[in-house]
């Protein structure tokens, strides 16, 4: 799927939850109930050694999720995702070697950027959409309200610092096409398998 395709791909979802499983059975668990909640597109970041085999087993588990890999740092760890049943990936940044992958990509790829000038880089490769990381560290809504004028067309997926109470905000501005966190699934609910506040959090951010 080419970049410039990206934007409609990603317009899927106003809310992406970011998932770091520290086991299969755990990611299984939690992404069901994200999935049951509408949250049906995720992202498992490519950051603990169970990552691929979560990716693996949820293309297994739940068939009707739209599973993707981030922390995608290299093409290499890329096509491990793919082959895993990955659907998407995103990278929290880019360099020459990871655009050209991106562009020659099977599946959507959501390119990370933190400034102008890396945003005015991808798209001039016709990239419209791309991921923004760390938003919060960035300047935030500030940030993404100052670049709408002179980047009239790149659309942006903020994530890092995000939460229930700033994501609308972002959501309300008409660069953003989507959030991305995981607020919805604490790293510490997860570990106590507190899923009825999961489920909560998660109906929650479904309805933003």
């Amino acid at each position: 799927m080419s970049l410039k395709e990206n934007e409609a791909y990603f317009s899927q979802a106003r809310v992406v939850p970011v998932l770091t499983p520290e086991s299969v059975a755990s990611a299984i668990a939690v992404s069901r109930i994200l999935f049951d909640a509408g949250l049906r597109l995720q992202e498992i970041t490519l950051r603990t050694d169970c990552a691929i085999e979560a990716i693996a087993a949820l293309a297994r588990e739940l068939p009707e999720l739209i599973i993707g890999a981030g922390s995608v740092v290299t093409p290499e760890l890329g096509e491990a995702a793919i082959r895993a049943g990955a659907r998407f990936l995103v990278s929290p940044g880019t360099n020459d070697t990871l655009l050209q992958y991106a562009a020659d990509c099977a599946v959507p790829f959501l390119p990370g950027v933190s400034t102008v000038s890396e945003s005015m880089r991808v798209l001039a490769l016709g990239c419209s959409a791309v991921k923004l990381f760390p938003a919060d560290l960035l300047g935030g809504a500030s940030f993404l309200r100052s670049v709408a004028g002179p980047l009239p067309s790149m659309k942006f997926c903020p994530s890092g610092g995000m939460d229930a109470n700033v994501a609308p905000g972002y959501l309300r501005l008409g660069n953003v096409i989507a959030v991305g966190g995981s607020w919805m699934a604490p790293a510490e609910s997860v570990r106590q398998n507190r899923f009825a506040e999961i489920r909560r959090l998660a109906e929650e951010a479904a309805s933003l």
